[in-house]
């Protein structure tokens, strides 16, 4: 009888266990994809993605969406952007046929020089308080999307986020915790409790939460403009508060941002085109890492052992060589972008990868002679817009002007103090910028419009989505769910040495899901393997299927949000 009770309990226990299998996709996959013929919303707030397609609903364009989206997370996700900071973007005009790219980055004040840092004992810029702070160009960057790309009027765009600014919003599990970590971080800076807290404490998961302050302040943008922020009151009250702060940030400062319209750049990869914008941003990272990476073959098995996580990683450390020594805003510095993408460049920088150990010393090569949130929107006449949102450093500098509702953005902290060093600061320039949208077309026909948010390690995940889907088969969800890698060490710092050269190897950092033997392999081969704990970025994306004509959406599972589809 004992036997038997036994054997009816294996027998149900593996009955249970292959009933939780997914039958269908990787076995890592979260779920299935999201499909839709009319829209899709990928985003990291389910209540941000559902507004996204209510606009779309209404009439709205794939543009008009993600501000509105960008808007509610402002307000449902400040752990990661808002208005105090930057914007890039890239779009998909299915009526011109062509990407379009927007550097939405904000500049230094023009009053703070490089001679105050170095007399006021400053060896790097600091990470909070008023002297990173440099013009928040979000707003900007709305507005120059919506008079390109727009089909309703910005204060219809506005309105779901300000009902819920009003009304509150009940917040998400993951950004309570990160709530709380910034509660204890920026509580003794003026502002922030009374804009961030309940009765002083971090909300809780499932607390409901207003920021009525930030509901004004997109009011009057939704019913004034973009000169409302960077040329009214708001502009005068950042100013003010900045000053008073010890700052340097001016009204003449805001009243001078613009947006610049760009060409996204391009290589191709094994009949891709992928797609970044150009520097200040770091995304010809992922570019030159694909170059690398073209040059060894891969199969779908391929995916996850010690070869592809080894030839990877030594791309990886060769080409953030290049990034810390090159990449800087072009306004300043003669960036030598096509030398850096060119396939021949590639090709002599792989001869420097050994396919069975791990290198100790790297150099920067001579290519000639001489932290974010992530959107993705489509809507059914065929556009895409590919977005990424931030204020650096999760929440951003601590700076709350009053009565605004918003923190101002940390960027400056990536200038350089190196006087020799190509992104060293100087007034008006817009620093190294770590956040970047990716698009990839296909016979001259849109294919997936994605990102990964996650600082410097953003130009590593748009590489691995690539290689995941162009690679190893994979789908878009699946592409996302796969354990990531990252490396950690080597030239990562753009504020580092100006030689970009380091002797350090680094560290292969494995989310789990690898098998042990792997991280053996990886060991024998030199490699130091460690784990990063919610350090592999968040993101979303949007395929486009031509022949079905269908959109094939995908959500970030290490997040909160979802996508949507109509």
């Amino acid at each position: 009888m004992i036997r038997l009770c036994l054997l009816l309990t294996l027998l149900l226990t593996t009955i249970i266990l292959q009933a939780q299998d997914r039958i269908t996709g990787r076995t890592w996959a979260t779920r299935s994809e999201v499909i839709a013929q009319n829209g899709m919303a990928c985003t990291s707030h389910p209540l941000a993605s559902q507004v996204a397609i209510d606009i779309l609903k209404k009439g709205g364009s794939a543009v008009d969406a993600a501000i509105a989206a960008n808007a509610c997370l402002g307000l449902m996700e400040p752990t990661g952007c808002g208005i105090g900071g930057d914007v890039f973007a890239i779009v998909w005009d299915a009526k011109t046929q062509k990407l379009y790219g927007l550097n939405g980055s904000g500049r230094s004040p023009k009053s703070l020089t490089l001679q105050y840092f170095l007399e006021n004992g400053h060896d790097r810029i600091p990470s909070y308080g008023p002297l990173p702070v440099t013009v928040p160009g979000c707003v900007d960057g709305w507005f120059s999307l919506h008079s390109r790309f727009g089909r309703l009027p910005m204060r219809d765009v506005l309105a779901p986020a300000i009902e819920y600014a009003e009304k509150g919003f009940p917040v998400t599990e993951l950004i309570a915790f990160y709530l709380q970590l910034s509660t204890r971080r920026f509580s003794r800076y003026p502002n922030f409790t009374e804009t961030y807290t309940l009765d002083g404490k971090a909300p809780e998961k499932g607390d409901v939460f207003k920021n009525p302050a930030l509901a004004s302040t997109y009011r009057i943008l939704a019913t004034e403009g973009r000169d409302a922020f960077y040329k009214g009151e708001i502009a005068r009250t950042i100013s003010r508060f900045i000053t008073d702060q010890g700052g340097f940030l001016s009204a003449e400062d805001l009243a001078a941002h613009q947006s610049e319209w760009v060409e996204p750049v391009m290589i191709n990869y094994r009949g891709y085109d992928i797609w970044e914008l150009p520097p200040n941003g770091q995304g010809i990272a992922a570019l030159q890492m694909l170059n690398i990476l073209e040059g060894f073959d891969f199969q779908p098995e391929d995916f996850g052992t010690p070869r592809h996580i080894h030839l990877f990683s030594e791309t990886k450390k060769l080409v953030y060589e290049d990034r810390a020594k090159y990449y800087a805003d072009p306004a300043f510095a003669d960036v030598p972008v096509s030398e850096l993408l060119d396939k021949a460049y590639a090709d002599k920088r792989r001869t420097l990868i050994n396919p069975d150990r791990a290198s100790n010393r790297i150099s920067a090569g001579e290519p000639r002679s001489k932290s974010t949130i992530y959107l993705s929107v489509a809507d059914k006449d065929g556009n895409m817009v590919s977005l990424i949102q931030s204020n650096y450093r999760g929440m951003g500098s601590g700076m709350v002007p009053p009565g605004l509702g918003f923190m101002l953005q940390d960027r400056g902290e990536l200038f350089s103090l190196d006087s020799t060093h190509t992104n060293v600061f100087e007034p008006g320039k817009r620093p190294f910028h770590t956040i970047i949208p990716a698009f990839i077309t296909k016979d001259g026909q849109p294919f997936l419009s994605f990102g990964v948010m996650g600082g410097d390690f953003q130009p590593l995940g748009h590489v691995q989505i690539a290689m995941n889907i162009i690679d190893f088969g994979m789908n878009v969800q699946e592409a996302g769910d796969a354990p990531r890698i990252d490396h950690a060490g080597g030239n990562s710092d753009p504020t580092g040495p100006a030689t970009g050269q380091t002797t350090e190897r680094g560290r292969i950092l494995l989310e789990s899901g690898y098998d042990y033997e792997v991280i053996r392999q990886l060991m024998r081969m030199g490699h130091e393997v460690g784990f990063g704990l919610g350090g592999y970025g968040g993101y979303q994306a949007i395929r486009r299927d031509p022949e079905k004509r269908v959109y094939y959406g995908a959500s970030e599972s290490r997040k909160d949000g979802c996508a949507i589809g109509y």
